[in-house]
């Protein structure tokens, strides 16, 4: 009889792993990061943020954290562990790999005290179950820009200049801050990250151009050009503090001529289209799940954000992956809630995945409702968790990690 494989052994990592995580993480993910990216990244990990799953010498799996922090609507910037680099190598794939390094790295961020974990999941369906919902929403959109003409109701702000992104660091950053201390998702940018930014490394471009850069006192574009004879422009990077530097800058790329098309990433109530007298030439060409939430601190979470109206609610939350629900109190007055821990009955059944959703804003509860993954037990109560939750700033993703 063949003896039961070993499972790998769960540790922490040493500054000696790194070059087999670096191995590890272009196995699986198709492709190796530059040495410098690489190094910028590692910055970021928090103390003792790394689990690693090992087979004798090799480390066949990993999942490690990075110290953020993230605004939240109303304002407030909360402690995030951002999970990344999660992968387990196709030789040790079913055998509960993933299971243990998640219950080992959630357990380490309990404890460090983290509120909020988030993740960019490269699968859609596999981080349901530990507990994390979708918060933000991507659209990927592309103008033709021939056919883009502007309502005559739309000013012409101007005030932008064509730069070279390097020189105008401190700006850039400047404009950043402003809009992330506003903007629910937005993610505070250590200095390392904004270098290697904007060192434009050629492996970093994927065919494209070097950086273009666009700036207005109030906002900025970095772009590159694609293409030669149907030429196009894909903004990386657009962020606007005022409603005067989104119009301003759409107007300068909308003017580059001999470009065919101009696209971007946004979400989805970006105004773009309705600048335009035809908003049938902005195409929206794909939509997806960005930030991720697994809500670690149930009360610090919901009193931390700023709501639209008031509500006395009793929540009864599921955690299939950890337990770490429970059923509480949120009583909402002038914007501001407070949540308690409470025997009563509950208003409201819903799970942990589904309290990161709604979080931000960004979904909203009447179709958890449909799906019967939120249920009430007085239906009124759906357009009230509606309102009360709804972000007057739409949310959106910081930056990808």
């Amino acid at each position: 009889m063949t003896a039961p494989t070993p499972a790998p052994v769960l540790r922490s990592a040493t500054d000696a792993d790194w070059p087999a995580m670096r191995l590890l993480a272009a196995t699986c993910f198709g492709n190796f990061r530059p040495s410098p990216t690489l190094e910028m990244w590692q910055t970021m990990v928090a103390e003792d943020g790394v689990v690693l799953a090992c087979d004798g010498p090799d480390v066949v799996g990993m999942a490690l954290y990075l110290d953020l922090w993230l605004t939240v609507p109303g304002g407030e910037i909360l402690p995030a562990a951002g999970l990344s680099w999660v992968a387990v190598a196709p030789t040790h794939r079913r055998r509960g790999v993933l299971r243990g390094m998640f219950v080992d790295v959630h357990r380490r961020i309990g404890a460090a005290g983290y509120p909020l974990a988030a993740l960019l999941a490269s699968e859609g369906g596999i981080y349901g179950r530990f507990g994390y919902g979708p918060a933000t929403v991507e659209q990927r959109r592309s103008v033709l820009r021939r056919e883009a003409i502007f309502h005559p109701d739309v000013p012409d702000p101007g005030g932008v200049r064509i730069v070279a992104a390097a020189r105008h660091a401190a700006q850039l950053a400047d404009i950043y801050e402003r809009w992330r201390r506003c903007t629910p998702g937005g993610l505070f940018t250590p200095e390392a990250m904004w270098n290697e930014v904007l060192a434009d490394r050629e492996e970093a471009r994927d065919g494209g151009s070097a950086l273009f850069c666009l700036l207005h006192d109030d906002g900025f574009a970095l772009y590159r050009v694609r293409g030669e004879e149907r030429a196009s422009v894909e903004v990386t990077k657009l962020t606007a503090v005022t409603v005067e530097a989104h119009i301003a800058l759409w107007r300068a790329l909308l003017g580059l001529d001999l470009m065919q098309t101009v696209s971007v990433t946004t979400h989805p109530a970006d105004p773009l289209p309705y600048l335009l007298t035809n908003p049938r030439v902005v195409r929206t060409t794909g939509s997806e799940d960005a930030l991720w939430l697994r809500i670690t601190d149930i009360p610090r979470a919901l009193e931390a954000r700023r709501y639209g109206a008031d509500l006395d609610v009793v929540l009864d939350v599921s955690d299939a992956f950890l337990d770490h629900g429970g059923r509480y109190q949120l009583t909402i007055r002038n914007g501001r809630a407070r949540c308690t821990p409470t025997d009563a009955a509950p208003d409201v059944h819903t799970d942990l995945g589904v309290l990161g959703s709604l979080y931000f804003g960004g979904h909203r509860p009447a179709v958890f409702a449909h799906a019967r993954r939120l249920r009430c037990a007085d239906p009124t109560l759906v357009p009230r968790l509606e309102t009360a939750f709804a972000s007057e700033v739409p949310a959106e993703l910081g930056y990808g990690f």
